[in-house]
């Protein structure tokens, strides 16, 4: 089975390239690109198009590769024991799984979520080579070997904050997610809303990319931000007319769909000033 666009998700042909050859290659998807550009939701859309369960483990900045793993609860077996519960014999009690267990000891192939891995320190991913490599790990306090009995489709996301390391990217089947062209992103929002009219789609993407393009923007809308805003106009009933702006307005109409912090609206303001300055 090949993974391929749905009716509700666009896959632009590079990127279900590299989804079937991660998944005939064995290796995991590192996929890259800017926030807001559906990284996560891809992992959704595979398990979905390749009928497989999804298991999600969604990184932090505090989160260990141990725990994808596994965690040992010590505290509750030593409160256990001071009560005489006679589940401290068995050290298993107390051995929570992690996603990765949770992965190689599903029943059938699934697909396992690794999302944001740059969040984590910068040797998260060096502690997964091993695994993700042999798909096996080692329990020390019972002494088991943890095998994968079916190898999972692993996506990871990242968001560039921070380089990966050599080794690790070494492993992976690399995508970047550009962000979609004029006549991809119209795709994409006519599967949100079919119902659209062409004239308000025309509309409002070229309001978008007129804004988007904007040079000196600290953080350019993403799709989502898009998706959000479409939905604010259909909401207000605005017709294409009245998402026309005047170079002298301060900001576009409903724009904190759109931008979301103080020195993007700063900037538009400074270039209405600007522009009252030249009339």
């Amino acid at each position: 089975m090949k993974f391929a666009s749905t009716e509700t998700y666009v896959a632009p042909p590079d990127l279900t390239l590299a989804v079937n050859a991660a998944v005939t290659l064995e290796r995991p998807l590192l996929v890259k690109g800017e926030p807001g550009t559906g990284k996560t939701e891809l992992a959704r859309q595979v398990a979905q198009g390749l009928g497989m369960p999804l298991i999600e483990w969604h990184v932090k900045s505090t989160t260990k590769a141990q725990q994808g793993l596994y965690e040992y609860d010590a505290v509750s077996r030593l409160r256990d024991s001071q009560l005489g519960d006679a589940r401290v014999h068995d050290v298993s009690n107390y051995i929570r799984r992690g996603k990765l267990w949770q992965a190689f000891a599903a029943p059938e192939r699934v697909v396992l979520l690794i999302d944001e891995i740059d969040k984590a320190d910068i040797e998260f991913p060096n502690d997964l080579l091993q695994e993700l490599d042999r798909m096996e790990f080692h329990v020390y306090e019972t002494g088991e070997t943890v095998r994968a009995q079916h190898r999972p489709v692993v996506i990871i996301t990242s968001n560039n904050e921070k380089d990966l390391p050599d080794a690790f990217l070494r492993r992976c089947f690399f995508h970047y997610i550009r962000f979609p062209d004029a006549e991809t992103l119209a795709a994409i929002v006519r599967v949100h809303f079919p119902g659209l009219k062409e004239r308000l789609l025309a509309a409002a993407l070229a309001e978008f990319f007129e804004l988007r393009e904007t040079p000196g923007l600290k953080k350019k809308p993403s799709t989502s931000e898009m998706l959000d805003w479409l939905k604010l106009i259909l909401a207000e009933d605005l017709q294409p007319e009245d998402l026309k702006r005047d170079p002298r307005q301060i900001l576009p109409r409903l724009h904190g769909a759109l931008l979301k912090n103080e020195q993007d609206i700063q900037l538009f303001e400074r270039l209405a000033f600007m522009a009252r300055g030249q009339r």
